[in-house]
């Protein structure tokens, strides 16, 4: 998946809309490029990262996700943060509409950063 450009503005905290699709039974990976309002580079250095998914209607539960994404800074310094899921994990998702956002945190700091729908769609096929 190619990567997205998105700024976040610590001072209003309002989390960046970014909806995706997860195809079940393959890998999956969201790129995220990190920038601030005067477009520098936001910079994770020392930050954590952690993102879920539930389902979007109310028989989901944040305490209960449907996935735990891990979460990967692939250039803290330069902003760059990544979400992913392995192809066993996707193919136990069940098709439909989910929510998912990504926190990051330092120290006592808790920002939600990106947030939206995932489509989950069936898969067809079965890997050999």
């Amino acid at each position: 998946m190619s990567s997205k450009n998105i700024t976040f503005d610590t001072d209003s905290g309002v989390s960046y809309e970014s909806n995706l699709t997860i195809n079940s039974g393959a890998d999956f990976k969201a790129n995220f490029n990190v920038y601030t309002p005067s477009n520098s580079v936001f910079n994770f250095t020392g930050w954590k990262g952690t993102s879920r998914m539930t389902k979007s209607v109310s028989i989901g539960s944040s305490a209960y996700p449907a996935a735990t994404f891990n979460v990967g800074f692939t250039s803290a310094a330069g902003g760059k943060i990544n979400i992913s899921l392995g192809s066993t994990a996707t193919r136990t998702l069940s098709e439909g509409r989910y929510v998912y956002d990504i926190l990051v945190s330092s120290g006592s700091t808790v920002y939600r950063i990106v947030n939206g729908n995932i489509l989950v769609i069936p898969g067809i096929s079965s890997a050999p």
